[in-house]
């Protein structure tokens, strides 16, 4: 089964996208299921993992609302306040719902870099790994350092690094980045996704730009922890759906299919315990 393991849905009239402005043309408007099936249909993708885009309680409601009326949404990364005291009562809450996969705190939007680590987002770390949900980490390249302690402190968490941390490929910049994902790669068992690096390479990429940070990826997790994703209608600053998955077939032509397949599905069913 062939999953998309990263996209968004959204109805601006909703109000809660802070990050979504006019000056965003292609993305300033709706994107729902309409949009996305015959998509899906004409790359043959079987399902999605839906990926909040709101820090609030009532975009993961939305959501999960929509999973439940769509089949092919496979799960849901909805978002919780992590700081706040009704943390581990909220996820309890949410997590009843089969759709809710996973949870996301928006890592790369909040100033202080090492915001993870503060001890008082203990409790509601600790209900994600009692609720069996998957962290997801939007990180930036400057917060890999302080994966490695969190997974020390939680051994039993869950990881899903998105986008591979977002490296800075329109700048070239590779070594900084690649060491860090080594590291969290041979130390941890965390998963890391193959998606939104067209969106960091520019709309002027190419699939050479790409290959040296996908080359890394793979040597570093591997063909069985790292994850596709589109990022749509993210990636659309950058790419449509169907040129990304061209790249991506050029990207992993030299793969064994066993192995395509688990980069392309079987690795993000395991990583979000995913619905049939």
């Amino acid at each position: 089964m062939r999953i998309d393991a990263h996209q968004h849905f959204w109805t601006i009239a909703r109000g809660d996208y802070g990050w979504l402005t006019p000056d965003l043309d292609p993305l300033y408007r709706d994107f729902g299921p309409a949009d996305l099936l015959p998509i899906l249909a004409r790359r043959a993708i079987d399902g999605s993992v839906l990926v909040q885009a709101a820090p609030s309680i009532a975009e993961t409601e939305f959501l999960l609302e929509l999973a439940r009326s769509y089949d092919f949404i496979k799960g849901v990364v909805g978002w919780v306040d992590f700081e706040s005291a009704r943390a581990p009562a909220e996820i309890a809450r949410l997590a009843a719902q089969p759709a809710l996969v996973g949870l996301r705190p928006m890592i790369q939007d909040i100033p202080d870099p090492n915001w993870i680590l503060r001890p008082d987002l203990s409790p509601a770390l600790g209900a994600l790994i009692a609720h069996d949900l998957t962290f997801d980490a939007l990180t930036l390249p400057v917060h890999l350092p302080n994966l490695l302690p969190l997974l020390e402190r939680h051994p039993d968490l869950r990881l899903v690094i998105d986008h591979g941390s977002k490296p800075r490929i329109r700048d070239g910049h590779v070594s900084a980045w690649a060491a860090d994902i080594a590291r969290i790669a041979e130390e941890t068992a965390a998963f890391c996704k193959l998606s939104g690096l067209v969106t960091e390479a520019g709309p002027e990429w190419s699939v050479e730009d790409l290959k040296p940070y996908v080359a890394r990826l793979l040597e570093a997790f591997g063909p069985y922890r790292l994850i596709w994703g589109s990022d749509w209608p993210v990636c659309t600053l950058a790419a449509d759906y169907d040129r990304w998955c061209d790249a991506t077939d050029i990207l992993l032509a030299d793969l064994a299919p066993a192995e395509r397949a688990a980069i392309l599905g079987g690795n993000a069913s395991r990583a979000y315990r995913l619905r049939a």
